[in-house]
């Protein structure tokens, strides 16, 4: 019985701090090894090979942001004439499509029932036109003005069917709990797309900024809640590359509050769950083994394993120490699990009182709150009850 506990906490513990550290490492070592830099350095020289993109914002009740929004992308450095801006106002019920037709050159679809993200993307690729390169934004971020011609410099590599800005999220020095951490959280996971684009293809892109060759794009589903990640296995599947362009930075405030945030983890998570089932077959290493090894490693062991195996390894680790003599390593990992726990309560009362934060509980916290929103998003999705309709995260607007 000790060994069989003992192999399992172990088995467990290596999972999650593979899924973690170790696959970042693994992947450092592996681009090491990797003969030349293949990265593209400079733009494609000349406005005149340039290619026409379609610059695709899904809408729903965005009066509040919409304008910016439209004039941050007019103010891109990318010739007026081989840019179509195509804004979705998908079932909007405020004055959205009323302040978007204030700005000559805009194209707008509008449909009073409302059908969800995957389907104004579809609506909006459809009025594409001419354009070769689709380009996706959220209506509540904003881009750096030379993000377009980075992004399509990329294509004149034949193998690049997708490419992905830089998504930060900024909390406008509110100093917030989930403000702090999740701009923190977007660092690291903007580092592992880096390593994971220079390894061989991102596995799963931001939609706050993506682009792809309008030949090699699927229509969604409708019942896809996670577009973003869709389009680009997609892309994966078709035997093209999805590379990342740190440069291409789309920004987003923070949610204003854990409990909005708190909405927006439960969507991903139970989408997540949905993701895996619509691509099993790369939960086979023979069929694709690069694409399925980075799958696995950074989606679904984040996805699934580790907030499985979290409160498992408490409880085995516990039953070790209470079964068992002079195992002293094991009631060092225990005490350290008990205390990560204790400074994760202390952030959540932090938190809730609004007190004056600090990371060290913060960190803690925002890791099991992330992990336990993934177990609520699991029960939504054996429960059929996550709706494809986004229910938006109130976000702080950005100072101008």
């Amino acid at each position: 019985m000790y060994i069989v506990l003992q192999t399992i906490f172990w088995t467990l513990f290596l999972l999650v701090l593979y899924t973690y550290i170790g696959y970042g490492l693994l992947l450092h070592v592996l681009v090491g090894f990797k003969k030349g830099d293949q990265s593209i350095k400079s733009s494609i020289a000349g406005d005149e090979n340039l290619p026409m993109v379609a610059f695709i914002i899904a809408a729903y009740n965005e009066e509040d942001v919409i304008e910016r929004k439209i004039r941050n992308t007019m103010d891109l450095n990318y010739p007026r004439d081989q840019m179509k801006i195509i804004v979705v106002a998908d079932g909007s019920t405020d004055t959205t499509t009323e302040l978007i037709q204030k700005h000559p050159g805009i194209i707008i679809s509008y449909d009073p029932d409302r059908g969800g993200k995957a389907s104004a993307l579809n609506k909006g690729v459809s009025l594409a036109g001419n354009a070769s390169i689709l380009i996706f934004s959220d209506a509540n971020t904003l881009v750096n003005p030379d993000a377009v011609r980075l992004l399509v410099r990329h294509y004149a590599d034949s193998r690049v069917g997708a490419v992905s800005g830089e998504k930060k999220v900024v909390s406008g020095g509110l100093g917030m709990v989930q403000a702090d951490c999740e701009s923190m959280y977007w660092k690291y996971e903007s580092h592992l797309k880096k390593l994971d684009s220079d390894f061989n293809t991102m596995v799963g892109a931001a939609g706050e900024l993506l682009s792809v060759r309008r030949e090699l794009y699927i229509g969604i589903p409708q019942n896809i809640i996670l577009d973003d990640f869709y389009i680009s296995i997609n892309i994966c599947i078709q035997g093209y590359l999805v590379k990342y362009e740190p440069g291409a930075v789309a920004l987003e405030q923070a949610s204003t509050s854990i409990s909005e945030e708190k909405k927006r983890k439960i969507r991903i998570s139970a989408g997540a769950f949905q993701a895996i089932g619509c691509f099993m077959n790369l939960l086979n290493p023979f069929s694709n083994p690069r694409l399925s090894f980075q799958y696995i490693s950074h989606r679904v062991m984040r996805w699934v394993i580790c907030p499985l195996a979290l409160p498992f390894i408490l409880i085995i680790n516990g039953m070790i120490v209470y079964f068992t003599v002079n195992h002293t390593l094991y009631e060092y990992l225990f005490c350290g699990q008990i205390i990560l726990y204790v400074f994760a309560l202390v952030g959540y009362l932090i938190n809730h009182f609004n007190l004056s934060s600090r990371r060290i509980f913060n960190v803690p916290y925002y890791f099991l709150f992330m992990n336990y929103s993934v177990w609520l998003g699991f029960f939504r999705f054996i429960n059929n009850s996550q709706s494809v309709i986004w229910d938006k995260s109130d976000r702080r607007p950005f100072v101008e």
